[in-house]
């Protein structure tokens, strides 16, 4: 379907793509092994032409050859430098934060016929256009690395220039403030110490080496920058190495510093360390080189004025510097950005190329100058095939003429390939995943569109929860042609492949919300309940009162318009009456999706003329599955279209005088009959004078047998128990004959056990002895290897259908015990919701306006947390799950072949999507 929003009105129409789109759907499509023969000068061309069909799948004819022993393979490398070109060119664009432009509509690209330079033309081979695409792309590639050099070591010497300028100034500051304040501090503590010593201090100022303290004791140092992230470090390896014997100070550089390999800004701080002694030196030299530490040499800082002048020479140099390396980043980025308008155009072009040569090496040079293919061709294609490859022949002008033409069987083992569109699609890979389908097998798919959404509804079904769900579907489909064009994430990618899947989904949560009359927990009393309690219009309902129905029973207005009533939701027993509802429609819905996998399965026996499967698996498990589960079906069904006031009131005692006589809820045969009152003076409906000591069997008018007698609605599970434990009884009969039909039931389900073991291997030995048998007139072999070989293949079928058999008897049951999920999750969810709504909104609603708003958040935050993002994936899962494991397995083998054609569409899709 497609939905088309942009008018304001949503119209759905049908996506026609033949007059029975559907039924090919339910199969694979028909395919044919052919077999192709090209001139090789027309070979590139040939495959440039098939690979814009995508409807033929090569299969490769040299599998002994290595990759490198290939015809083609030296071309397949060119694709793969030009490949890595490409790269290094988006990667370079992704440096500047230009993002590639689109080469367009990827089906438009792919029926032109481009060349290098971006012009459509035939002039140019195939090699002739890998030739160009070589040469441009080698010249811009040349161009970029040398830019990339030279903006490396340009920025290697701007950071070299920033570095040196925050040295000199963070030295400059050190030496002309505090370390004539520690000189003074060290003097000073020295003098309390002891008035007589003369101690020097470790700093001294210039008044006091001016006044001729020894020259000797100045303090040597090393200046430098390293990284920030490695202070700490730094400073505690020049700690142990010295064993304290110097002194470090730090001074961080406010701006970040351009790292000229990676690009990255990297925070680092200036140092200074003092120290005394050569080896000190030796040492702290080998610790910077080893923290990658940058060291500068300094001018005597007691120098201004030469201090100033370095200061003032690093800035002018730093300025010019800056301006090339601008100039240089500008180069580079005008560069990246025309490259960015031609990369994708080039790497499809170069996927293209590779494509071809990659298929050219499966062909075989059985001839010189002619090449042989084989492969895959969808059926209907067939022609288009031919045609495309005389028409690449003709316009080269070749004498040779090709050939295209079928192989007789026998076959390798034919691909599997459903003809898709928009909407079947996102399904179609749903199954996929699980496993592909033989060739020509029931295609799951098909039934998987409908029921998934259907048991996920069944699941999750709320109408405020589902709008949410359908809006959130809606919204993709409107923006369905944005996306199609746009790169999107891969949860993005996924959810726009199954946008029609979502929309599907929220239509059924919506659809069985109505069902269960069930919005955010609410029942929406849309028709007026047909139930009515006591003092419930004056707002006062006792508690235990019992709800009495406003019209009479079995009248049209005794029953709820659409779905149910909504007064279930505000009852005593309301979790009782909606598992009792749930668990049933759990378990029909289950019984019937099974049962309708096991008639897939007969439908493939005859589609492949396979008698044997179809008379002695098919047929005895459709009798044991129609025997007890489907009977289960059928026992629900009887149990609800049953009158069963009536049937009870036939088996109660009445006066004839009292109010409860002549009602109109007894229906039998005559109506109400008065007894002759021989008894304790009641009287059943039907005449029966009543004792007292009367069981319901003996008032019971039925005589359908057992304690109930046919009057008492039975409990299903003990009566299904029963059919096995206590064969030929029924205690509480529905029908007439019950015990007997159940009794013969169960002995068709016992039946067809053994035939679904044994029948099928018996007959395939038969058919094995028959065939060695005759083999065996026509040459005469080794008698006993024959015998060994027949008791082996006998025992491998008798072990593969004692497999099956007991996988099928036992699946059915913990399948349909499985199909109680349904019932599970949507009482989670409606449970959920309602303690949601009742402590997060009715708590707060009487408290004040406040606390309203407060709960509504809370509301608002936990639905869309826990119902809307966990539970919509809970349920999308077990509605999974339900499919692969309970559904397909009753017919789906799930071991075919993927059909991969030659496709230049799908190589495009492919290598944008990864």
């Amino acid at each position: 379907f497609f939905f088309f929003l942009r008018s304001g009105v949503v119209r759905v129409s049908l996506p026609v793509q033949g007059p029975f789109i559907m039924a090919r759907w339910f199969r694979s499509e028909f395919m044919e092994y052919i077999s192709l023969i090209v001139n090789e000068d027309a070979a590139h061309d040939c495959l440039a032409d098939l690979g814009k069909l995508g409807v033929i799948q090569f299969t490769d004819l040299n599998p002994d050859l290595t990759p490198f022993q290939r015809r083609y393979v030296s071309y397949v490398k060119r694709c793969d430098e030009l490949e890595r070109k490409l790269r290094f060119f988006g990667n370079e664009c992704d440096k500047f934060d230009l993002s590639l432009e689109s080469a367009g509509n990827v089906d438009s690209f792919v029926q032109q016929t481009t060349v290098a330079g971006g012009s459509l033309g035939k002039d140019q081979t195939g090699t002739q256009l890998l030739e160009s695409l070589e040469v441009e792309l080698e010249g811009y590639e040349t161009q970029l690395k040398e830019l990339n050099s030279y903006s490396e070591k340009l920025t290697t010497e701007y950071n070299e220039k920033v570095e040196l300028q925050e040295v000199l100034e963070k030295a400059r500051r050190f030496f002309m403030t505090d370390a004539p304040r520690l000189a003074v501090s060290e003097l000073t503590a020295a003098g309390t110490k002891d008035p007589n010593a003369k101690e020097e201090g470790l700093l001294r100022s210039e008044e006091e080496a001016m006044k001729g303290h020894d020259m000797d004791m100045r303090f040597s140092s090393v200046t430098g920058v390293v990284s920030t992230e490695e202070k700490s470090r730094f400073e505690r390896m020049i700690f142990r190495a010295t064993r304290g014997n110097c002194y470090v100070r730090f001074a961080p550089i406010k701006q970040p510093i351009t790292d000229p390999q990676t690009g990255q800004l990297v925070e680092k701080c200036v140092f200074i360390v003092f120290y005394k002694s050569l080896s000190i030196e030796a040492k702290l030299k080998k610790i910077c080189d080893a923290f990658g530490a940058h060291r500068y040499s300094l001018p005597d800082m007691d120098d201004a004025p030469a201090t100033d002048r370095m200061l003032t020479e690093n800035a002018q140099e730093l300025v010019d510097s800056r301006t090339v390396l601008l100039k240089n980043q500008d180069t580079r980025f005008r560069l990246c950005q025309m490259l960015s308008q031609h990369t994708e155009r080039w790497t499809w072009i170069v996927l293209k190329e590779k494509a071809v040569y990659h298929s050219l090496n499966m062909f075989k040079s059985d001839v010189s100058g002619m090449l042989r293919g084989e492969g895959w061709v969808i059926a209907e294609h067939i022609n288009e095939v031919r045609d495309s490859v005389d028409k690449a022949h003709s316009n080269m002008d070749m004498a040779m003429p090709s050939l295209v033409d079928q192989v007789p069987k026998p076959w390798p083992t034919p691909p599997t390939h459903f003809t898709t569109n928009k909407f079947t699609y996102g399904y179609q890979e749903f199954v996929n995943t699980y496993g592909i389908p033989r060739y020509r097998e029931a295609n799951p798919a098909l039934f998987t569109a409908a029921t998934f959404p259907f048991l996920f509804g069944v699941m999750y079904g709320d109408i405020g929860h589902g709008t949410f769900l359908f809006c959130a579907g809606l919204y993709l489909l409107w923006n369905e042609k944005k996306h199609d064009n746009t790169k999107l994430g891969e949860m993005a990618a996924g959810m726009h492949m199954g946008r029609y899947m979502i929309t599907m989904m929220g239509f059924f949560a919506i659809y069985a919300g109505t069902i269960y009359n069930d919005c955010f927990s609410l029942g929406i009393n849309a028709f007026g309940s047909r139930w009515s309690f006591y003092g419930q219009d004056e707002g006062y309902v006792e508690e235990g009162a019992i709800a009495e129905p406003i019209a009479e029973y079995g009248s049209s207005e005794s029953v709820y318009p659409y779905g149910l009533d909504p007064i279930w939701h505000v009852s005593a027993n309301e979790l009782l009456f909606f598992n009792s509802y749930k668990m049933k429609i759990s378990v029909i819905f289950g019984i019937i999706q099974m049962f309708a996998g096991t008639c897939l399965k007969g439908m493939n026996a005859l589609y492949f003329g396979e008698k044997i499967d179809f008379f002695f698996e098919f047929i005895p498990m459709v009798m044991f599955s129609s025997s007890l589960f489907v009977y289960m079906v059928v026992l629900i069904f009887m149990k609800w279209i049953i009158n069963w006031d009536s049937r009870m009131m036939s088996a109660t005692c009445f006066n004839p005088d009292g109010d409860g006589w002549g009602s109109d809820a007894y229906t039998g045969d005559g109506g109400w009959i008065v007894c002759d009152q021989s008894g304790d003076g009641t009287c059943t409906p039907w005449g029966y004078s009543c004792s007292g000591y009367d069981d319901t069997a003996d008032k019971c008018p039925l005589n359908y047998g057992g304690s109930g007698d046919g009057c008492q609605p039975p409990n299903l599970i003990t009566t299904l128990i029963n059919i096995a434990l206590q064969p030929g009884s029924c205690d509480e009969p529905m029908y007439f004959g019950q015990a007997t039909i159940q009794l013969f039931l169960l002995g068709v389900a016992f039946l067809s056990v053994p035939i679904l073991l044994l029948a099928k291997p018996y007959l395939l030995s038969q058919q094995h002895t028959a065939h060695a048998i005759t083999h065996h007139d026509e040459e005469h072999g080794d008698d006993e290897d024959e015998e060994e070989d027949e008791e082996h293949g006998f025992g491998e079928i008798v072990i593969h259908q004692a497999i099956e058999t007991i996988e099928f008897v036992l699946g059915m049951v913990s399948n349909t015990a499985s199909y109680l999920r349904l019932w599970a999750l949507s009482l989670a969810h409606s449970e959920l919701a309602g303690v949601f709504w009742e402590k997060a909104m009715l708590s707060t609603l009487n408290v004040n306006w406040f606390a309203a708003y407060f709960g509504f958040a809370i509301f608002a935050g936990t639905t869309f947390g826990v119902l809307l993002m966990m539970d919509v994936l809970e349920c999308f899962l077990h509605a999974l799950r339900l499919h692969w494991v309970e559904f397909q397995n009753k017919f789906f083998y799930a071991d075919g072949v993927r059909f991969s054609p030659y496709s230049f569409k799908q190589i495009i899709v492919d290598s944008s999507a990864s």
